[in-house]
């Protein structure tokens, strides 16, 4: 993807986000946002995206970071979270799954967040002291370029991001580069069949939208074997368009041979 092509994409998702967030912000649903968009934000689909993924597990969360849920799944479940954990998200938006998190890891862990958008980041850091939540810190970067050390993680998470970036090689390499040995990556993602081209995914919905950034499953399996992930699995959950998955990514960075 060239350079201007793919500014224009970054753009384009950042203005997606940020009017999501200020929907949220004002007591809108953020899937509102972008309604006919054929993507993340359709309103008419609350099992495909969105907070309804988390079946009931958001109460005493606040309402804004609910609403301004935009994912394809619940990937703090995906990662069976552990007590004293560190946690990273990558593209955290409102602070839905960093806020439950930071519950599940408790006050010996921690989950940071990151995120481009700087109406997201407000809206997370506000969401944050609404729900008294210490063990949490936003984060203002890209997801190509972690803003954290090397090996500073026990588990990277995202839900519903991967597919929006468009330098994807580079987003796994920074998963497995702040990944601590034996830690894991779990994941939700918009993920195609194999059968779909590029040019078949991009007929099914524009890039801001979560589809046509989607990367086939036969993908993220070479690609995360590639950064040399293992135990690697991409696994189908539910359809959101024909050819087009909600999906489960789990990957371990393996530890060093104690011998």
């Amino acid at each position: 993807m060239g350079g201007v092509e793919a500014d224009g994409r970054v753009q384009e998702v950042r203005d997606r986000y940020a009017a999501a967030a200020r929907a949220a912000s004002g007591g809108a649903v953020a899937e509102r946002v972008g309604r006919g968009s054929g993507g993340c934000c359709e309103p008419d689909a609350p099992r495909e995206f969105g907070a309804g993924l988390y079946e009931g597990g958001v109460e005493g969360l606040p309402e804004q970071a609910v609403l301004a849920s935009l994912g394809c799944g619940n990937p703090t479940a995906v990662a069976e979270l552990r007590e004293g954990e560190r946690v990273l998200d990558l593209g955290s938006g409102g602070g839905i799954d960093v806020l439950l998190s930071a519950r599940r890891v408790g006050p010996t862990g921690f989950a940071y967040g990151v995120d481009m958008t700087p109406e997201m980041l407000e809206l997370a850091r506000a969401n944050a002291e609404q729900a008294g939540a210490t063990n949490v810190e936003f984060l203002a970067g890209r997801i190509e370029e972690v803003p954290l050390p090397d090996a500073s993680v026990d588990v990277v998470i995202s839900n519903c991001v991967i597919n929006l970036s468009v330098d994807k090689p580079a987003v796994l390499r920074e998963m497995y580069r702040v990944l601590a040995p034996g830690g894991r990556i779990g994941i939700s993602d918009v993920v195609a069949e194999g059968r779909l081209t590029p040019e078949d995914r991009a007929r099914l919905g524009d890039f801001a939208g979560c589809l046509s950034g989607a990367l086939s499953r036969g993908e993220y399996l070479d690609g995360l074997r590639a950064e040399g992930f293992a135990e690697v699995e991409v696994r189908f959950t539910h359809e959101v368009r024909p050819g087009l998955h909600g999906a489960v990514v789990r990957a371990v960075k393996p530890a060093p041979d104690p011998d």
